[in-house]
């Protein structure tokens, strides 16, 4: 039915032979690199061998049915009932998996949400942003990892990065890129009026070491006490660092992290902030014709720049990109971003079976 799922499971099965072979197990570098894409097709693979397992059992309960016997019959529908079902949701499995663009096959990423215009108000729905992708990241059962983070004067954040890690999240999470607009009145508020803030998302697929290799000589590093809250530990002890890489060019990126207590482990998660911005600009290169893949994601942090906007008072959401508005804004603060983001791989499967059909 899917000829290059054949391929994959013939190349699956090859590669299963060479991880028996002593000399793969042998070559350290030659085992990881077979052990990777072993891994990476079994995800494919397994579903797969599902489906084929299911079609060659419905086939034979159709051919029990098809026999004539009273009692058989009754039981090859029962059967039948139970198969079918399975059969089709893993077939639409498949589907979405030939699908995916290999750019967007990523179970660890980076995001970043900033406040945008509106002062406090825009740190304070900064704020409320991460923790809706928190709670809708324990819901899926994903794992979170704070990074680092800005705090807003009147709280939420000015800044917050964190990274997910999980089955699939980059998938779902991509389209979250952008401006996020909110509509409330603010707590501030003597009039009642709406205010209008923005925060913008940028989602980021985490690379490998293997995928992106940094120079040393192209790092500069600095150590500082930490800012913020802290007790003693902040001021006595040069925990935070801040990463320069390719210092003084255009191509210039700067991180700092502070959150950890430990300067060795705020190094290592500002190495994997880096490794990911690089690997971003890798990506754009490689795709010459495309606008700057940041832009595009965090666009300008002005209020026009949206792609979803939340109206309190109307207990709405709406995403302007596909014209979806869903009056459960509270819901989808509390973690059922489902209930937006479904909708979205949806147009976007309908688009890509469409251009599919099309060649």
């Amino acid at each position: 039915m899917w000829p290059v799922m054949d391929q994959k499971l013939a190349r699956y099965r090859e590669l299963e032979e060479q991880l028996s072979d002593p000399a793969v197990a042998g070559d350290h570098a030659r085992f990881s690199t077979v052990a990777k894409e072993h891994g990476a097709l079994a995800r494919l693979v397994k579903p797969y061998l599902e489906y084929l397992h299911l079609e060659d059992s419905i086939k034979g309960a159709e051919a029990m049915l098809a026999d004539g016997d009273p009692d058989m019959a009754a039981l090859a529908e029962e059967e039948l009932a139970a198969l079918r079902p399975k059969r089709d949701s893993l077939h639409d499995r498949i589907e979405d998996q030939l699908l995916v663009d290999p750019s967007e096959d990523f179970d660890r990423l980076i995001v970043e949400i900033r406040a945008g215009e509106g002062g406090d108000e825009a740190a304070l729905f900064a704020g409320d942003l991460y923790e809706m992708y928190t709670r809708y990241a324990r819901l899926k059962g994903w794992s979170v990892e704070p990074i680092s983070h800005s705090p807003g004067d009147a709280g939420g954040f000015k800044e917050v990065t964190f990274g997910v890690a999980g089955d699939g999240v980059y998938r779902h999470l991509r389209y979250e890129s952008g401006g996020h607009r909110v509509q409330r009145v603010p707590a501030t508020e003597t009039q009642g009026r709406i205010h209008t803030s923005l925060a913008t998302v940028a989602v980021l697929p985490e690379p490998d070491d293997v995928q992106v290799t940094i120079n040393p000589g192209d790092i500069e590093w600095e150590t500082m006490r930490a800012g913020g809250a802290g007790g003693q530990h902040v001021n006595k002890t040069e925990s935070a660092v801040r990463i320069w890489y390719r210092k003084g060019t255009p191509d210039e990126i700067e991180v700092k992290c502070q959150d950890e207590r430990s300067q060795h482990k705020n190094r290592e998660r500002a190495m994997r902030v880096l490794r990911t911005r690089i690997f971003e600009r890798q990506q754009e290169k490689l795709a010459q014709g495309r606008a700057d893949l940041r832009k595009s994601q965090v666009g300008s942090g002005e209020r026009g720049a949206k792609v979803r906007t939340y109206h309190f008072k109307e207990n709405r959401v709406t995403d302007h990109r596909i014209g979806l508005t869903v009056y459960k804004l509270d819901a989808v603060l509390a973690g059922e971003l489902d209930l937006v983001i479904g909708p979205m791989l949806a147009h976007v499967r309908k688009e890509r079976l469409a251009a599919v059909g099309a060649k």
